[in-house]
């Protein structure tokens, strides 16, 4: 069904996009596959490095039309993955974090409307789900107007996939409390008792694919995922790594939850169990106000979320064998050259 299909992947020199490539570059899927951002020093590394006729190499913002639409151009598919999404960046300079993943994501879904694209798959966190900082209240609106866009596209199927932290993506604390130990640091934690979920790349690859093969238009998939502790994240490393930094708690830095949620209990309502993963329809209710106000859901108060400290709970050990298996440990903690380490 997709060999001979375009694939676009916005912000595709960051880590998902790079798994993603892992994934089809060098199988018949897809006949080609676009590269869209921004910075041109990883785009310059990512062609060299590959060296893969398939590829192809667009300079563009998310934020002007223009540049997505001239991208656009012929692709059958899109994943849109172009974000900010640094929590202490999209503090500072909200605006930006609102030109990008909200007014952005609108341009890219336009785009993809006006040239008839088949289907977009639009990535979100679980930041968005009760948002409390400004990256996750970007991703949330950026969820509306995706679902909105949903109910008025005709030829192009668009949604979304939600997912908690990514393992050793850039800027997440893995290769942080990894360089730390490496210079004899203390390992820096907000606060021992936080909970995350616990995803790989790959799985969240295996997520937007599951989107891409099973969602309607407006729905939302989530990954049923692991979790567990800073405190115990910080000791799997330092054993895995035969280290014996200490642990520095510096407190909760504004904008962090003590744990996130995947799926409100809004949504556990009307969620449907797909085994590894919930498909959420999209709420397609009209204007009609007496469905938000006089007529509300009995069941809603009994719902609880799906959070980071109800799913299963990974401890000391449990996570040393997740860890051991993602391609930044096996290169930086056991040498092992082969394994693909990602670009971002």
């Amino acid at each position: 069904m997709l060999k001979d299909k375009t694939l676009l992947i916005t912000g595709g020199t960051g880590s998902f996009g790079s798994a993603v490539l892992n994934r089809f570059l060098y199988t018949d899927h897809f006949k080609e596959i676009r590269i869209f951002s921004r910075d041109e020093k990883k785009q310059d590394d990512m062609r060299n490095t590959l060296k893969n006729d398939k590829l192809k190499f667009y300079i563009g913002d998310v934020r002007d039309f223009d540049s997505i639409n001239r991208a656009m151009q012929g692709v059958d598919y899109v994943f849109h993955a172009a974000a900010l999404k640094q929590v202490p960046s999209c503090e500072f300079f909200p605006i930006e974090a609102t030109k990008t993943n909200v007014f952005g994501t609108q341009n890219v879904i336009d785009s993809a409307m006006t040239n008839k694209v088949n289907k977009v798959i639009c990535l979100s966190t679980d930041k968005a789900a009760y948002p409390i900082n400004a990256m996750g209240i970007s991703k949330a609106l950026m969820e509306k107007v995706a679902i909105a866009a949903s109910r008025n596209s005709m030829e192009t199927t668009v949604c979304l996939t939600r997912y908690g932290n990514v393992m050793a993506s850039r800027g997440s604390v893995i290769p942080l409390f990894l360089k730390q130990i490496k210079e004899g640091e203390s390992l820096s934690i907000t606060d021992p008792n936080m909970t995350r979920f616990l995803m790989s790349l790959e799985d969240a690859v295996d997520l937007v694919l599951f989107a891409f093969e099973n969602g309607n238009s407006g729905d939302l998939f989530v990954n049923k995922a692991p979790a567990g502790t800073i405190r115990d994240l910080a000791e799997a490393l330092k054993q895995l790594c035969k280290a014996n930094n200490e642990i520095k708690i510096i407190g909760t830095r504004h904008g962090e939850k003590l744990y996130e949620t995947l799926c409100t209990r809004e949504e556990m309502l009307k969620a449907e169990d797909m085994g590894a993963f919930y498909r959420i329809p999209a709420d397609n209710r009209d204007l009609n106000y007496a469905q938000y106000f006089s007529e509300g859901e009995t069941d809603i108060s009994r719902i609880e979320d799906y959070h980071s400290h109800n799913t299963e709970q990974l401890d000391v050990n449990g996570m040393k064998t997740l860890l051991s298996n993602l391609p930044l440990i096996k290169r930086e903690v056991f040498g092992d050259l082969t394994a693909v380490q990602y670009a971002g």
